[in-house]
């Protein structure tokens, strides 16, 4: 079982902004799956379902974005997958999708390990988790002129007239994780890092 956690805010506020990606390729992927975010477990949205042969977990967690880890957490210790001492984590069966305001808009990064990047989500997983040994698939959001205030401009949505491209990035990164449920997170890594 693979767990596929998107990261974001609950709520019709945040549906269309920046920082919501995770959710909203949590959403393409269940879509193209045919598989329901019915079940409500450890305060996340969840879907069980098989994609490329895989089975998985898609997750969107509802504890809003500084507060991740706990529904992570929870979640893998459902899944017997706990961080433990004296054990390595698999962290191969966790797959993290988040915005990032280092990439430019629309660049993928897929990692194996790292570190939070200053993104308060994947900060929170890892204090929670007490490891940063999971993948993580980074979709940047980077504007093209400097911002002034960091936090608005990432809770702002997507302007309407930008929701055809972002259509097209979450497309892509649609791709990118069947491609490491598929073959691999090397092998990802590889395909969609390519302009680095």
């Amino acid at each position: 079982m693979r767990l596929i956690v998107g990261l974001g805010n609950p709520g019709n506020e945040y549906e269309w902004s920046r920082h919501n990606l995770g959710f909203m390729l949590i959403d393409k992927l269940s879509s193209a799956a045919g598989i329901e975010l019915t079940q409500r477990i450890c305060q996340s949205s969840v879907g069980r379902g098989e994609i490329e042969g895989c089975a998985v977990k898609l997750v969107k967690p509802q504890t809003f974005m500084n507060l991740s880890g706990e529904a992570v957490a929870c979640l893998l210790a459902k899944q017997r997958m706990t961080p433990t001492e004296g054990q390595a984590f698999p962290g191969e069966k966790l797959i993290v999708i988040s915005d990032d305001l280092a990439l430019p808009l629309g660049k993928i990064r897929i990692r194996a390990h790292g570190s939070a990047g200053g993104h308060n989500g994947l900060k929170s997983i890892i204090e929670r988790l007490g490891t940063n040994e999971f993948i993580r698939l980074r979709i940047g959001i980077q504007p093209e002129h400097p911002i002034s205030d960091t936090r608005r401009f990432v809770l702002d949505s997507f302007s309407r007239s930008a929701r055809g491209e972002v259509e097209e990035i979450l497309e892509r990164s649609a791709e990118a994780v069947r491609t490491i449920l598929r073959d691999g997170v090397l092998k990802a890594m590889t395909e969609f890092n390519s302009n680095e």
